[in-house]
């Protein structure tokens, strides 16, 4: 039995994976084998021995102390493209609101609800809300993640040119990106084209404040910006100055400070973009599916800490090992095994930076000594030894 603690609320939908026969799921628990959180900044606390993982119920793992967690053995999760979807729908919805001054009309006709003469009043003051369509304009994405791809490909349908930048875009998702999609060499390519600019990038140290005054100064006048990934990406007091002057003519944005929220010309959105009830079930059940899937079976599947590393579990008893990737970790391990006469059935190894991991299927069950000797390796941070769960 397992015990599960939530940070958060979590969808039902997401418990509904750990079944009552293999999980204990509260809030309250104390010495939980793994953490459910969303949103609450876990920073400040403590974890305890037993504490194996931790699982965001959405991309971002900012509220989580990672580098701490990858210290203690704790394997992070996050769910990448669950909330792709919702996203990139928000995204759509901001760049028509940005070419089109919807939210300023709105606004104006909310004010004159009471005016028997409305209907006359609309006619005649309608023009000052004029705005521009988005079909034929350039829109620059920057990250050709999941939701980077979704919403290029969205914006290619609605008859914009989309034209995208990143150094690091994967097989997959170049797979999946509409052919029409162009690509930019660089950053600057990008912003000198873009009447639209949308950013889909991680907040990380490469990243903070990738957009400041010289690519400010860089993007076409009269330029939209939307950012629905983080705050921080763009640097703010030379952002405001970019709006002030019109050379930036509208910033829509998830993450509004005060300043921000003030500015006339920009539009502040509460962070709404995973809030959809879809959205929400589907990071919750990765989420949990990742977990169960990690404790039963020692699987592993979008951590932002260790490698991806699945191996299918059979009847057999089976080990695994965390480690420093230094050499002969392996050497040493299967050697420990061998001479506890442990036959090794399976054997999988992969690393990711300075973090490595082993599943290890072996033919009997291993002894209390040999796990000590497997622990007494140095640059060892676990050893677990479980017997996989073949219908979860």
């Amino acid at each position: 039995m397992f015990t599960i603690r939530t940070m958060n609320k979590i969808s039902e939908k997401g418990l509904a994976q750990l079944p009552a026969d293999r999980y204990s799921v509260d809030d309250k628990a104390e010495q939980p084998d793994a953490l459910l959180v969303r949103s609450a900044d876990l920073h400040g606390e403590s974890f305890s021995d037993n504490l194996k993982a931790i699982a965001r119920a959405g991309a971002g793992v900012n509220n989580i102390p990672v580098d701490r967690c990858s210290e203690a053995g704790i394997v992070v999760f996050n769910t990448p493209g669950a909330n792709a979807n919702s996203v990139k729908e928000l995204v759509v919805a901001g760049l028509l609101l940005s070419a089109r001054r919807i939210h300023e009309g709105i606004g104006w006709a909310q004010e004159h609800a009471s005016d028997p003469e409305l209907g006359a009043l609309v006619e005649k003051e309608k023009k000052r809300f004029a705005g521009t369509e988005i079909m034929d304009k350039t829109l620059g994405v920057v990250g050709l993640g999941a939701i980077g791809v979704m919403v290029s490909n969205a914006a290619t349908a609605l008859g914009m040119r989309v034209v995208g930048y990143d150094p690091y875009i994967t097989v997959v998702s170049a797979w999946g990106l509409a052919r029409s999609v162009e690509r930019a060499q660089s950053l600057d390519e990008l912003l000198a084209e873009a009447d639209y600019l949308t950013l889909h990038v991680p907040l990380n140290d490469t990243t903070r404040g990738m957009i400041g005054a010289a690519e400010l100064s860089t993007i076409k006048a009269g330029a939209r910006i939307l950012n629905f990934a983080r705050n921080g990406l763009i640097d703010e007091e030379a952002l405001l100055s970019a709006l002030d002057s019109g050379h930036v003519a509208r910033y829509v944005t998830d993450f509004p400070s005060g300043a921000i929220a003030a500015h006339e010309n920009a539009l502040p959105v509460p962070h709404l973009g995973a809030s959809t009830e879809e959205a929400e079930e589907n990071c919750a059940v990765m989420a949990a599916r990742q977990v169960g899937d990690y404790l039963e079976n020692g699987i592993i599947t979008n951590s932002v800490n260790f490698p991806d590393c699945r191996l299918e579990p059979t009847a057999h008893q089976r080990i695994l090992i965390a480690n420093r990737n230094i050499p002969n970790m392996v050497g040493q391990a299967t050697t420990i095994l061998a001479n506890h006469s442990i036959n090794i059935l399976n054997l999988l190894n992969r690393h990711r930076g300075e973090l490595a991991y082993n599943i290890i299927d072996i033919d009997g069950n291993v002894t209390s000594a040999a796990v000590k000797q497997l622990e007494a390796i140095d640059g060892v941070i676990f050893v677990r030894t479980i017997q996989p769960t073949l219908d979860s």
